[in-house]
């Protein structure tokens, strides 16, 4: 079980290079994060968008280019289109976000030709090294899905699985947040987390243990646990936060980020390959943790 982001870094290390594809890589934040990787043999790969731009920030920051195909396509959309058609021919293994809208990237990955749709939903899983919290704590869905219905947040789940497994965690505890901490009709999150706790028990969510509803507070502290009387064996040890809504999810990722003093990664998962999608407020560690994050779900 990988416990810590120093560790994260050295199993890409020892997995990389693979390679990956920039779509619109004209970016400085997304080369510098490149360099970074490239320099630590985590990836070698593809630069797609305006060539001219990219060989200008290039030279700024002292990437060498010489582990990388720049190919010169000035379009957003077709950029991104090339970008993620070299992963689904299987070029690449790892597809990036650079100086693109997220739409328009997600819309060549799900791209019925050459993109890398699975039939699944998509979602944003992270990952968090909290200085409070006793192993690596992974949040979803903050960028992708609005109000999942039960069906999606089953999906979601099973998607966080994938990365759970990448960081070699065995029988992921999942817990399913809430207000609170019992099934009630008036509040459908709670409704929700029922069914989903009954859906593993049943079988039909399998590789982890799914509890809840819980309210943040006893997910992740035993002593707040054990004053609200819940036994659940899961509360104050889960792996996996599945949130209600992208808004709850959004607001706990940033304040991880910005309050807590946490390290994070996050990637896109959901479709055939890896998807590195960071933000620009994301820190250049974040970004480089998230393209290691890639690189160790494209080694399974």
């Amino acid at each position: 079980m990988i416990k810590n982001f120093e560790e994260l870094l050295s199993k890409a290390k020892a997995n990389g290079p693979k390679k990956i594809s920039v779509a619109c890589a004209q970016d400085d934040d997304v080369l510098k994060a490149i360099k970074a990787a490239y320099e630590q043999g985590i990836v070698n790969g593809y630069l797609v968008g305006n060539e001219a731009e990219i060989r200008k920030i290039a030279a700024e920051i002292y990437l060498d280019l010489s582990g990388f195909e720049v190919i010169n396509i000035v379009d957003m959309a077709e950029a991104s289109l090339k970008a993620v058609e070299l992963v689904s021919s299987g070029k690449a293994e790892i597809v990036m976000k650079g100086l693109v809208d997220t739409s328009i990237i997600l819309k060549a990955v799900l791209n019925k030709e050459v993109g890398l749709r699975t039939g699944n939903a998509l979602s944003h899983v992270a990952i968090f090294d909290v200085p409070t919290y006793h192993k690596i704590l992974l949040v979803t869905d903050a960028a992708m899905n609005i109000a999942p219905d039960l069906h999606t947040k089953k999906q979601i789940i099973e998607n966080s699985l994938v990365v759970t497994k990448a960081l070699n965690i065995e029988t992921p505890n999942v817990g399913i947040i809430a207000a609170k901490e019992k099934v009630t009709e008036s509040m459908p999150a709670t409704v929700d987390a029922g069914a989903l706790v009954k859906m593993n028990l049943d079988g039909e969510i399998a590789g982890c243990k799914v509890g809840g509803p819980f309210a943040l507070d006893n997910a992740v502290s035993k002593e707040a646990a054990e004053i609200k009387g819940i036994k659940d064996p899961m509360a104050g040890d889960v792996d996996v936060l599945l949130c209600p809504t992208i808004e709850a999810g959004n607001v706990l990722y940033k304040a991880l980020n910005f309050l807590a003093n946490a390290k994070s990664a996050g990637i896109i998962v959901g479709a055939k390959a890896p998807v590195v999608l960071t933000s620009r407020a994301d820190s250049d560690e974040s970004k480089l943790n998230s393209i290691a994050l890639g690189v160790l779900m494209a080694s399974l």
